[in-house]
């Protein structure tokens, strides 16, 4: 109640300038806005779109699917795919308290040594790199399963534990991995992702049965604090500059445009499609883009937008012998492994969901009143996607032309990931659960391809659309500083690479805690 009433305070008599304002309240822009704010002569402004997490859609992690296509999603939405057969595939996106991990599927996965490793390369900064990044996740966590001093922490604000007590159908697909070769954790985040991969009991953001988002672990605690205000229900439109240096932001809320002051720095937090929107509406991007719909530039990046990445997945189906109801989020075994032998590293993320989900098309091939779904797809996709700017209002939506499976690798990736899929599901440990296989079935050729294109949806893994590099087509440098601009940074998934293997809020909490670390540092915060 004190933080309630301390907010209410804080929001009534906004003020005109912060030292810092994090513009996205999710996993990357909460960790950043607490770090900083940790500093007590700091003033951290906090702007989120959306509004609050108490809702038990959010908080009952269970109930995640009933937060698609709620005012809890941006309900964003890919421009039709000739590679998909023409479908336009919803990209769902956290809007609220907390961004996706309110209303995902609670799974912390923290990505592969090679991703890391990747980063640092591309960004000549070792800090990026895969030992360093480790020392970071054993600092945040709170990890609730048998000790492993070697790879988890315990104590820090970030609660992690294995899926309790879960379901039969879980431990059945760690033996049904064994049968066919692949190696079982005792936990998904540790040496099985420092090589080929391997099967595990999921990680989950889940505390006393409740969702412990990223905004509650970092956020929350802090909500008392005399400098650190939180305001929902601001749609950030553009950042304000003098010159090529960023002074704060422009926003909606309550149907007026406001603007407020930045002493020291701006930082974007806003996810892989609204943060690169808002750069260029801010005359940030490629200047023939900017052009098109007249917006004056400011600097020319034309990897503004560019380099979209997802995961995606091409379920598969089993019908139940007899009803099993879901545990936990719904989604309790995790599995990584590679389409073909000679990868050194995993390109398949597979993530059983104990209840059938069928995309839009493949629902009509009939499915299983009771059953599961292997929800498996490409870890390491090919295939690239871009955003366009429709207009210079920047309360219309963008076109996202995300391209899935429009590199021909990618395709042959997802035949290999089905046929993995039936032999998972299929095999002798699943067999006194399952009824039988309800899809794809025994397809191949131009069958199996149609079924993949039909079944493909994504993973809401969006990233990459604000790279991080030193080459002309990055957005970002090592310290997540806009190229060419003062006073702006970029944390969140759109500053990768390419998008980690695996769920990605383990890593943006990652890019939080590097971008608010360099800040401080920086400014001598």
């Amino acid at each position: 109640m004190q933080a309630r009433d301390n907010q209410a305070q804080l929001s009534a008599r906004l003020q005109s300038r912060y030292d810092v304002v994090v513009c996205g309240a999710g996993a990357s822009g909460s960790v950043v806005a607490r770090r900083l704010a940790e500093n007590p002569d700091v003033q951290v402004l906090l702007l989120e779109a959306g509004g609050s997490d108490e809702a038990e859609a959010v908080l009952d992690p269970a109930l995640w699917p009933t937060n698609l296509g709620s005012e809890r999603d941006w309900g964003f939405q890919a421009e039709p795919n000739p590679h998909l057969n023409g479908r336009q595939l919803p990209l769902s996106m956290g809007k609220g308290l907390g961004g996706g991990s309110s209303i995902n599927v609670a799974v912390w996965a923290r990505g592969h040594r090679s991703d890391w490793d990747f980063f640092a390369a591309e960004s000549g900064d070792p800090g990026w790199g895969y030992e360093n990044v480790l020392d970071t996740y054993r600092r945040i966590e709170d990890w609730q399963g048998a000790p492993d001093p070697q790879y988890r922490g315990t104590g820090g604000p970030v609660w992690v534990q294995p899926a309790a007590d879960p379901s039969p159908i879980a431990t059945a697909m760690l033996e049904a991995a064994g049968e066919i070769g692949i190696p079982s954790f005792a936990h998904p985040n540790g040496r099985m992702m420092e090589g080929e991969g391997g099967a595990a009991i999921s990680d989950l953001l889940v505390r006393n049965g409740r969702r412990h988002s990223l905004f509650r672990a970092y956020v929350r605690p802090w909500l008392g604090r005399p400098n650190l205000t939180v305001l929902t229900g601001a749609l950030v439109r553009r950042v304000t500059f003098e010159g090529r240096r960023a002074t704060g932001v422009e926003f909606l809320r309550d149907g007026r445009v406001m603007t407020v002051s930045a002493g020291t720095e701006v930082v974007l937090s806003l996810g892989a499609i609204q943060t690169p929107k808002v750069l260029m509406h801010s005359g940030i991007g490629d200047h023939e883009d900017l052009a098109r719909v007249g917006i004056p530039l400011l600097q020319h990046l034309p990897g503004v937008g560019r380099n979209f990445q997802d995961h995606v997945s091409f379920g598969c189906t089993w019908e139940y012998a007899e009803p099993i109801a879901p545990r936990n989020s719904g989604s309790e075994a995790t599995l990584y492994w590679k389409s073909r032998p000679g990868l050194d590293a995993p390109d398949l993320l597979f993530c059983q969901v104990e209840f059938p989900v069928p995309s839009d098309r493949t629902a009509a091939r009939g499915v299983p009143a009771h059953g599961w779904t292997m929800f498996a797809g490409l870890a390491q996709p090919a295939s690239r996607g871009r955003l366009c700017l429709r207009t210079a209002d920047p309360t219309a939506p963008l076109a996202v032309e995300a391209n899935f499976l429009s590199d021909p690798a990618d395709m042959a990736t997802a035949r290999a990931c089905v046929e993995l899929c039936r032999a998972l599901g299929n095999a002798q440990a699943f067999r006194p659960f399952v009824r039988g296989e309800a899809m794809p079935g025994d397809l191949t050729g131009e069958a199996l391809d149609e079924y993949v294109r039909d079944a493909a949806v994504t993973y809401w893994h969006q990233s990459g659309t604000a790279r991080m590099g030193r080459d002309a087509m990055s957005v970002v440098d090592g310290t997540l500083k806009v190229h060419g601009v003062d006073g702006l940074r970029v944390a969140d998934g759109s500053i990768m690479p390419r998008v980690t293997t695996g769920n990605t809020q383990a890593p943006c909490a990652i890019i939080g805690e590097r971008a608010a670390a360099m800040i401080r540092q920086a400014h001598g915060l």
